[in-house]
């Protein structure tokens, strides 16, 4: 069979998801049995992504354009490679806690060196129920005898692979290769869906993009959970393009269209936000069941795999976690249980009456399209207007507080700065963007409701509804770039997206313009004009923000090192009790889930107390460990027995800014001194 440029490139971007998503099914079983090991990883997740990376590829259909050549194609795979090297040489090694990151790699760390989940206190190896001791930490919640770690499953499971390939370096370059993949991805829907002669240009203006950087460096989920969402999208693209009805048997469509379901469904096992993108998913299948489309219900199953994958993780290993976000989980359960009933109530009014021809009320298609352009005008003067306010965390308002002084603002430690949420992704991708993107997603929705450019119909649906919500309420830290993880996943790819659209029908209509005009050797040279001037007000602003923020460094660098230190200095039979309450959230994961060693914290310490549990340690024949970054610390609680520091880091970390981008970089300095005291007489 010839290689094509199309098949090659449709191929190609929907791999990703398809790998990924196989591993996922197979490995969340085995952390569930606590079979979650290395061995078994080769034995049942490696068959499982390369028959899945053998057999789905042959169901993907060609790119629609006949007259291809190879050069999108290469151009797209350079700027992934390129990406992917950029990113590798430039990761960071955000071990100890201070945000998302570290907390992830603690996770990860944990799994791939134990395979099952809660985490044992262990407290019978250290001092048994002692009422001076803790186990609680920065993401790690202590919960009767166990522990459990914060956030989804979805990340530390693909992480783990890195793990157990290279250690914690391993561990630190495989998001760099997932954000690479994400670029990918998003390069393939743009070929899909705008073409594939602008794929090219929107992997490049993603790569470039600050937060696409940002979050590829670091151990986040954000990159899992964009190539999931943005591949779902590809592969119900390709599963759609194929009219199958209702009674139709059993056929590729219905394959894909189930492949899709699963592939987004798993979003929710890596973010469990998922859940509000995906709810527009469930208005398009019973839309697909009116119209009496055999993918509805495949798709629909797929999802619900998916998805229950999601929420076994969520209430069944991090149920502490999601009791932490229950403000904002029992709404957001709550409106889903109500868009399942309005669509089921709906699709089976639709199928009796048949839906409405929207197309045949001639002002409702541009009253479409104007609303699209006035809710960004909305969002643009919001600032203005509706200014919000309330954390509903007094800790984030201290934390707002401190960056406002520093940044020289007024004082407003409960500001959001939600409002300011439209200029955030300006920042990041340029004014141009923006507006372009606004009035590509006008005509969008505008040919839609002509019942035109159906193909758009389940990407415009989650797209513009995730825009919408997110732009309204980010709901996370407004200090940037921490902020910036909020827009990357399906934000920004959606402003790219719509933008390249709009780019692509303007210039197709000054192509006409120049076919049929008398304007000469101007007027035909226009189309080119306009794409590449389209392409500078993309790209330029993008690798400005980038070019100036904080691109230039790596962040946390000698944690690794340090750390490999801590754990060799730590004795065989160590059992670690950490002194200092403040160190202890940020560092306790890092003894007991990297260097293995049963640890727990004091909050108030005294010399009795230590005393206390340094005797019950040595009765149980260990060695007591005393942890505090720094060496006074230890002296006050001992007798003067020598310290040393193992750990000690002095890098590069992440500013914060409120409004503007953020450029520069704030010190990391890590600290840990350890003493063995001798046994209290």
């Amino acid at each position: 069979m010839r290689l094509l440029p199309g098949r090659f490139l449709a191929r190609v971007t929907a791999l990703p998801a398809i790998a990924l998503s196989a591993w996922l099914l197979v490995a969340f079983p085995l952390l569930v049995a606590g079979w979650f090991t290395p061995l078994l990883g080769l034995l049942l997740g490696a068959p499982a992504v390369l028959v899945a990376c053998a057999l789905s590829p042959r169901l993907i259909p060609d790119l629609d354009e006949d007259d291809l050549s190879w050069w999108p194609v290469v151009a797209v795979l350079l700027i992934t490679v390129a990406f992917a090297v950029v990113q590798i040489a430039y990761h960071a090694e955000a071990l100890v806690i201070r945000r998302d990151p570290a907390s992830y790699a603690m996770y990860t760390s944990w799994i791939a060196e134990n395979g099952f989940l809660p985490i044992p206190q262990q407290r019978e190896l250290i001092a048994g129920d002692d009422p001076a001791l803790n186990y609680r930490s920065l993401a790690h919640y202590e919960r009767d005898d166990v522990i459990w770690p914060q956030f989804m499953a979805g990340a530390p499971l693909v992480l783990a692979i890195g793990y157990w390939l290279g250690g914690l370096d391993g561990m630190l370059v495989t998001t760099p290769v997932l954000g690479a993949l994400g670029v990918l991805t998003f390069a393939g829907l743009t070929a899909r869906l705008v073409g594939a002669r602008w794929a090219p240009l929107a992997a490049l203006v993603l790569a470039i993009c600050l937060p696409q950087q940002w979050v590829s460096r670091f151990t986040y989920s954000e990159p899992l959970a964009q190539i999931l969402l943005l591949g779902g999208l590809i592969i119900a693209f390709d599963a759609l393009n194929r009219r199958v009805a209702l009674t139709d048997r059993w056929g590729t469509g219905h394959t894909l269209a189930a492949i899709a379901g699963v592939v987004l469904g798993l979003g929710v096992l890596v973010r469990i936000d998922a859940i509000r993108d995906l709810l527009p998913v469930i208005g398009f299948v019973g839309l697909f069941l009116v119209a009496r489309r055999g993918q509805a219900l495949p798709l629909l199953g797929g999802l619900v795999v998916g998805v229950v994958y999601g929420l076994v993780a969520g209430y069944g290993y991090s149920l502490p976690y999601l009791e932490y976000l229950s403000d904002s989980m029992n709404p957001l359960l709550l409106i889903g249980a109500v868009v399942i009933f309005l669509t089921v109530v709906l699709t089976a009014a639709l199928w009796r009456y048949g839906p409405p021809h929207t197309e045949r009320v001639r002002w409702l298609p541009n009253a479409v399209g104007l609303l699209a352009i006035l809710v960004m005008v909305g969002f643009a003067i919001r600032p203005l207007l509706w200014p919000d306010y309330g954390h509903g965390s007094d800790f984030t308002d201290q934390w707002v507080a401190a960056v406002q002084q520093t940044e020289g603002l007024p004082i407003e430690g409960s500001r959001t700065y939600y409002d300011m949420s439209l200029y955030w992704v300006g920042w990041y991708v340029g004014l141009g963007t923006v507006m372009f993107a606004a009035l590509g997603v006008a005509l969008v929705l505008r040919r839609l409701t002509l019942r035109r450019d159906t193909q758009w119909l389940l990407p415009a649906m989650l797209l513009v509804w995730t825009v919408a919500t997110t732009l309204l309420r980010p709901a996370i830290t407004p200090d940037h770039p921490w902020a910036s993880r909020r827009l990357i996943v399906l934000v920004i790819p959606a402003f790219i997206l719509f933008a390249l659209w709009f780019l692509a029908w303007l210039t197709r209509y000054c192509e006409r313009s120049a076919r049929y005009g008398r304007g000469g050797p101007l007027l035909r040279s226009l189309p080119t004009v306009v794409a590449a001037g389209a392409a500078v007000a993309m790209l330029g602003p993008t690798l400005v923000t980038s070019a100036a923020g904080i691109m230039g460094y790596r962040q946390d660098v000698g944690t690794v090192a340090a750390t490999e230190r801590l754990c060799a200095s730590l004795p065989r039979d160590a059992s670690v009790i950490v002194v200092d309450s403040g160190m202890a959230g940020a560092y306790m994961p890092l003894i007991r889930n990297v260097c293995g060693a049963p640890t727990a914290a004091m909050d108030a310490p005294d010399e009795e107390s230590v005393d206390r549990v340094v005797s019950a340690v040595y009765e149980r024949d260990r060695t007591p460990v005393l942890a505090a970054p720094e060496w006074h610390q230890l002296d006050e609680v001992t007798d003067g027995d020598e310290a040393e520091r193992d750990f000690y880091v002095v890098a590069d970390m992440d500013p914060s800014t409120l409004m503007e981008p953020p450029t520069g970089s704030w010190d990391f300095r890590g600290s840990v001194w350890t003493v063995v005291p001798e046994p209290p007489e």
